[in-house]
């Protein structure tokens, strides 16, 4: 009882004494220090005279031991801080005008450098809640909740605003690791459920909190690509911190899917780099949610190609396959369900057989999924987690290109070829494609002469179906007619080095010489003969070796046969399809600089590269900081400011354009990912009652891909309803009115 009543008796003291040094606000910060000293002397000697009574308090009452300096440091800076506001908002009471109370509460370029300055010299953690309060004014200026009277300072300039953005981005990751003691750089996610029952971590958490918060609330609200790229660059060194915060994790994915899809230039890249370095990092948090967010950001952003289109489409699907390189196993997961879906499509266009269902399987959505699977089979063919799904892909592939067997889908029947070419060259199988190339020869639009005239050249790569007119010119028999001999002749080489060459070679040989015969175009005839001479030269340039070899075919050595010539190139196909290879290679480049659709940004994301080191990460860091630094840009500034009549005159204009093109094309919305549509994502969606998902890739549009614009379905309502003999006088009228226009 005696050591009871001395700790109450002790405890009343220290309280009485913290209650006089919070009265006493106006005594100088020395004499809190001196306070501080005393009590730490009064606990030595507590401990020598009573050792019974100070073991009674280790065991009882450790907060009242458990006495740091840095807590009283920390305190005299939020002393100081606090004076410093008081002195501030006392300057001046005379001057009491409603236009100078604004001036009052004003965070100044000076109070920005000495906070800078402190943290940097000595790390003092007052000014690090400072910079914090100040950063989160920063990136809620211009929000109706930021005008609160209850917010002490305001951020009037741009000066001040891009000081702090600056130093907070580009500091707060290094001061936040070391008041955690964390490394300088890298980790996983067991440090920060390692951490999450420290001591340290319930004491800065919140600083950690507020930091990612904040980022993420003006993210959402910059506009300028190379601000929010410098912004999620510096981000991306804390990434880690987001393992102990889910909901924000959640959110920081869906924002940097969005700018990955709709961004353009650096922007993609960087936005990529941040959500691989999540699920590097982060692992299993975050995996599904950024496997199955950058699959459907793909499909919204794949509706429709053209010349400018095609290489960005390509580089996410690069990204695409990229991300899924980083867990094997989980990727299979997705692309299993994600293949099955595309199956299930095709089995009910085969079933149903209308065409709407034929649409759902021939556009560009459904098409661009098997190319992005196609890639990732391809990347990592090696891998025995994804070499399963060679067989199911090439399955649908083969039935895609034979589910409409017509001529106006010789581009669509090409595309399928080339991928199964790929697969067959990345996992060394043999997948009869020479069948679907030889029946296009066959068909009669290709042994007429042309008709139609010359006519344009056509870019096969960015159309799946051409128009009936346009099966007639040479231009497109003759666009066939040579990606016919280049894909079969890539297929043949793939196999040139085998041992039965010979027997794979003897029937697209006899199937050439007979459409040479049948022909009537010469300059088909001669590039069939020029490529029956190459399987003829290479028969033989097999037969030779074959000639003197002992093992029978079904030995393993015979993978081996050849295998110096096959590193080497040196088979008659190989080096022909050298050749050809060039000159497709010409032939597209001629397309793309004589197309009308191609800009400035063309060359844009084919030419990107990921960043091969830190230095460079730097170098555009420090880019980023110059765009940040030069610029005046405030959050919320503008919705403050009304603009002009001349400038809601030309936005008018803009949106009325905007809505033409809308209806003439068929533009891809910008990504909004919302909980909503990710609770509806296609991985998780119902089937049908005969177990297919055909309402995943439904669309309104016709065969061709173009949709009706309004005038032309009252037009079309109009002709309905009128009987047959005034719409064939309506029709001539039409025609008669374009002639003289």
């Amino acid at each position: 009882m005696g050591a009871k009543n001395k700790a109450r008796n002790l405890d009343h003291e220290i309280r009485d004494e913290e209650m006089e040094e919070q009265d006493e606000t106006s005594k100088p910060v020395s004499k809190s220090k001196k306070v501080a000293k005393e009590h730490k002397e009064q606990l030595q000697r507590l401990q020598e005279k009573d050792p019974e009574f100070f073991k009674f308090l280790q065991e009882h009452d450790k907060e009242l031991l458990e006495f740091d300096d840095d807590d009283i440091d920390d305190d005299v800076e939020t002393d100081m801080e606090d004076a410093e506001m008081q002195e501030d908002e006392d300057v001046g009471p005379d001057m009491e005008d409603e236009e100078e109370k604004p001036s009052k509460n004003v965070i100044t370029t000076e109070m920005v450098d000495s906070w800078c300055n402190s943290i940097r010299e000595n790390g003092q953690l007052g000014a690090v809640r400072s910079l914090m309060k100040a950063f989160r004014i920063a990136c809620h200026y211009g929000d109706d909740a930021g005008e609160e009277s209850s917010v002490k300072f305001h951020i009037m300039s741009s000066s001040v605003f891009n000081k702090i953005m600056l130093f907070v981005l580009s500091e707060m990751a290094g001061i936040l690791r070391k008041l955690l003691k964390l490394p300088s750089s890298g980790g996983k996610k067991e440090t920060i459920t390692d951490l999450m029952h420290t001591k340290q971590w319930k004491k800065y958490n919140h600083l950690v909190k507020s930091y990612l918060g904040n980022s993420l609330h003006v993210l959402n609200q910059m506009t300028d690509t190379e601000m929010i790229s410098f912004t999620l660059r510096r981000l991306k060194f804390s990434s880690l911190f987001l393992a102990a915060f889910p909901s924000l994790l959640r959110k920081y994915v869906k924002v940097a899917l969005h700018f990955w899809g709709t961004g353009g230039g650096a922007l993609s890249v960087v936005a990529f780099l941040f959500l691989r370095d999540l699920c590097i990092r982060l692992g299993s948090d975050c995996l599904d949610d950024c496997f199955k967010g950058i699959y459907k950001a793909y499909i919204l952003n794949c509706h429709f190609i053209n010349a400018v289109k095609l290489q960005h489409i390509q580089f996410l699907s690069n990204c695409v396959v990229e991300l899924l390189g980083v867990d094997l196993p989980s990727a299979y997961q997705h692309a299993f369900v994600f293949i099955r879906q595309l199956a299930m499509i095709l089995r009910d266009a085969f079933n149903v057989k209308t065409k709407e269902a034929f649409r759902k399987v021939y556009e560009w959505k459904f098409i661009n999924c098997l190319e992005l699977w196609t890639g990732a089979v391809c990347a990592y063919s090696s891998e025995a987690d994804m070499k399963p799904l060679a067989y199911p892909l090439t399955q649908i592939i083969s039935g895609v290109a034979r589910l409409v067997p017509t001529a106006r889908y010789f581009p669509l029947r090409l595309r399928c070829v080339r991928m199964l070419n790929r697969i067959a060259a990345s996992t060394g199988t043999f997948i009869p494609v020479s069948m679907l190339l030889l029946d296009m020869l066959e068909m009669k639009e290709l042994n007429r002469p042309p008709s139609g005239g010359v006519g344009k050249a056509v870019d096969l790569r960015t159309v799946l179906k051409v128009s009936k007119p346009t099966l007639k010119t040479r231009a497109f028999q003759e666009a066939c007619v040579y990606s016919v001999v280049e894909e079969l002749a890539e297929h043949l080489a793939q196999w040139s080095y085998s041992v039965a060459f010979f027997e794979l070679s003897f029937i697209p040989s006899v199937r050439l010489r007979d459409f040479c015969k049948s022909t009537k175009v010469e300059r088909f005839r001669k590039e069939m003969r020029q490529l029956i001479r190459q399987i003829d030269a290479n028969s033989e340039f097999t037969n030779e070796r074959r000639m003197s070899i002992t093992f029978q075919p079904n030995d393993p050595s015979a993978s081996f046969f050849l295998e110096d010539e096959k590193k080497a190139g040196s088979s008659p196909l190989s080096r022909y399809v050298a050749i050809l290879r060039q000159r497709a290679r010409q032939r597209n480049d001629s397309l793309m600089e004589s197309s009308v659709l191609v800009g400035e940004k063309a060359s844009v994301f084919g030419s990107k590269k990921l960043p091969a080191s830190d230095d460079e990460d730097d170098s555009a860091d420090e880019q980023g900081a110059t765009v940040f630094s030069s610029s005046s840009w405030l959050p919320g500034s503008a919705s403050k400011d009304k603009p002009p009549k001349e400038e809601k005159k030309k936005k008018k204009r803009r949106m009325t354009q905007q809505e033409e093109v809308a209806l003439e094309e068929d533009i891809v919305e910008d990504l909004v990912l919302s909980s909503d549509e990710e609770d509806g994502f296609l991985c998780d969606a119902p089937a049908d009652e005969d177990g297919s998902a055909s309402d995943v890739f439904s669309s309104d549009k016709d065969d061709d891909l173009k949709p009706v614009s309004p005038r032309e379905q009252t037009k079309k309502r109009k002709l309905k309803n009128l009987p047959k003999k005034n719409v064939k006088s309506h029709a001539k009228q039409s025609k008669k009115r374009k002639r003289a226009n």
